[in-house]
């Protein structure tokens, strides 16, 4: 579909005057037309049973600026907000958790309060596409390209925060236990902070050349390690904890290895049946959304599944009241602070980072575009990557002064453009609207990060299993020649090798002086080898750019091998047995004939 009107450099439209604004906005409160319309809202509530007949009617589709009735952009800015829910709020909760910085539970209320708030209104940035002035760049995309908090930062964080622990950086208690390390968060936004310059410079280059320096061959086996890193704190926690209740050895529990804690509701050992238990039924559920829910459901699914684990986790007692009765009525930006500084070990990573970030924007825009009946090539589509990636590198940059971990271009939302049919910029902005609205009254996300782990950890691991399953079909986009292989096997072989056996590098550097510009020196060097994705990201842009191209080593069309010499003799043989078969007025009994033949 042609989108020339949205041009690079914009005409001069002529300008709505306030009257005739006023009038628009009154009509569409005021009038069915503007408020309903004609739109089949039954589609989207329509589960998809076996005794029920299925609809041939398609629904409409809506174009960036088709009119769309009020009711619709709310309901469908609904069903967007729902779907960036879960991934919205799993960062901050696993990084003031056991597993981060272990914050107080009101500051883990604020941040996840804030990151609903932070991502509503930077959200509303990528939508917008605002021009900058005498230039041909933008800022965002004018699609409905929505923003959340990253997972990518999750195993760099975690490393880092041990780290922290283990230097002294952070406090711990004589007999060990990791105390609140505000310091050691601040620390991780601070760096994220400047560390979000390289992508907002990255977005000026033209996007053949970042193709070139970043292709899927790149950016496709980073993105699976760091799925498959997340993959082991998301089935911890299912478990019952990734914190310190994450000890247990043998059958017999200790008090160590009591979840949530000793004394906390329901503690169980980790491990426990009940545990494994609750976080099937959010897994299960998830499923039958997918199998039998309506499209509204099925974008929906995880929260669903979040929904009903809550549910019965709440009926079982595994709820703590306390968290959600003190929480404050309201939260906004900035209520809490936490002080930043820049964490020289980290900065190798978060680049590594910001590369993946940038490379993910990319695929996600054309996806979106795609989705949005728009053009995928051609100069305004290099300028909705242009400005779209300039936009995920300013909302990093603004992340993080906003007290946020760096932020994505969301991936899910797509999902929600093609099953509802709407790309429309109206139902973005109520998607904004919603996030900004669960953000401010923080009983919410209270009540958010009083879920029990098993519940979480159910929903995280099929989150994180889905990030590695989008490497995967990054990488399926590769041709597999005799190069490719080579530079993916190196490359993921160390990921793989330093994801599995985390500390291989602990005792490399042995320096223990007073010099700690050095010692940060050898700290970075230790944790960019012991961060999976950042090494198989390093290893991959080295090599693809180190290692010429050679010609294809696949089996070209039509070349006689040895796999096709004797095909026309097996024809001829399996052609005879048929008709001996036929005269004798008997079947031939099936068996690897009929897969040759279907082969041939």
């Amino acid at each position: 579909m042609d989108d020339s009107p949205d041009q690079i450099v914009p005409s001069q439209p002529p300008k709505r005057s306030f009257g005739h604004t006023a009038k628009a906005l009154l009509k569409a409160f005021t009038t069915k037309d503007g408020l309903v319309g004609n739109y089949d809202y039954a589609f989207l509530f329509t589960p998809n049973l076996p005794f029920m007949r299925k609809s041939r009617r398609t629904a409409p589709f809506f174009g960036l600026d088709e009119h769309l009735p009020v009711l619709l952009a709310l309901l469908l800015g609904f069903q967007h907000a729902l779907s960036m829910l879960a991934g919205i709020i799993t960062p901050p909760i696993i990084l003031a958790g056991q597993a981060g910085v272990n914050l107080l539970p009101e500051d883990a209320q604020y941040l996840v309060s804030t990151s609903l708030i932070v991502c509503g209104l930077l959200s509303a940035v990528q939508i917008t596409r605002v021009h900058i002035y005498k230039t041909p760049y933008y800022i965002g995309t004018g699609l409905i390209s929505v923003v959340g908090t990253s997972f990518t930062v999750i195993p760099v964080a975690t490393g880092a925060f041990a780290q922290m622990y283990a230097t002294g950086y952070c406090p711990t208690a004589a007999d060990g236990t990791k105390l609140p390390c505000p310091k050691g968060y601040g620390a991780l936004i601070g760096t994220g902070t400047v560390c979000a310059l390289l992508e907002i410079l990255l977005s000026f280059m033209r996007p053949n050349m970042l193709k070139k320096f970043f292709p899927p061959l790149v950016t496709g086996p980073t993105v699976t390690l760091i799925g498959i890193s997340l993959i082991e704190s998301g089935f911890a926690n299912w478990a019952g904890g990734s914190g310190s209740c994450f000890v247990r050895e043998g059958s017999s529990p200790t008090a160590e290895s009591i979840c949530p804690s000793v004394g906390g509701p329901h503690a169980l050992p980790w491990g426990s049946a009940e545990f494994i238990g609750l976080g099937f039924s959010v897994f299960v559920t998830i499923i039958i959304c997918e199998r039998f829910g309506s499209p509204i459901m099925k974008s929906c699914s995880v929260v669903l599944g979040l929904l009903v684990g809550c549910i019965i986790a709440g009926a079982t007692g595994y709820f703590s009241r306390s968290g959600i009765d003190s929480a404050p009525a309201a939260s906004f930006i900035w209520v809490k602070t936490f002080p930043l500084s820049v964490y020289g070990p980290i900065v190798l990573p978060l680049l590594a980072v910001y590369i993946v970030l940038m490379m993910e924007a990319i695929g996600d825009i054309t996806a979106t575009c795609d989705v949005s009946r728009l053009e995928v090539e051609g100069k305004l589509f290099d300028s909705r990557i242009q400005g779209g990636v300039l936009a995920d590198g300013f909302n990093g940059l603004l992340s993080g002064l906003l007290t946020i971990t760096p932020l994505s271009t969301f991936a899910q939302n797509n999902g929600v453009i093609a099953l509802t049919r709407c790309a429309n910029r109206k139902a973005g902005y109520a998607c904004c609207f919603f996030l900004l609205i669960m953000g401010i009254f923080s009983k919410f996300a209270a009540a958010l990060v009083a879920i029990p782990s098993p519940v979480l950890g159910g929903m995280t691991t099929f989150l994180f299993s889905a990030v590695a399953i989008s490497g995967i079909r990054i990488i399926s986009t590769v041709p597999f020649t005799r190069r490719n292989r080579f530079i993916l096997t190196a490359a993921m072989s160390l990921g793989f090798g330093a994801t599995l056996v985390p500390n291989w590098f602990d005792y490399v550097f042995t320096y223990d002086g007073d010099n700690r510009a050095k010692q940060g020196f050898f700290n970075a060097i230790v944790l960019v080898c012991e961060t999976g994705f950042a090494l198989t990201a390093f290893v991959a842009i080295f090599l693809n750019l180190f290692l010429r191209e050679e010609g294809e080593d696949e089996v070209a069309e039509g070349k006689h091998t040895a796999n096709l010499a004797d095909d026309a003799a097996d024809r001829a043989e399996w052609r005879r047995i048929e008709r001996r078969s036929g005269a004798d007025g008997g079947d031939v009994e099936k068996g690897s004939g009929d897969v040759e033949t279907e082969k041939i």
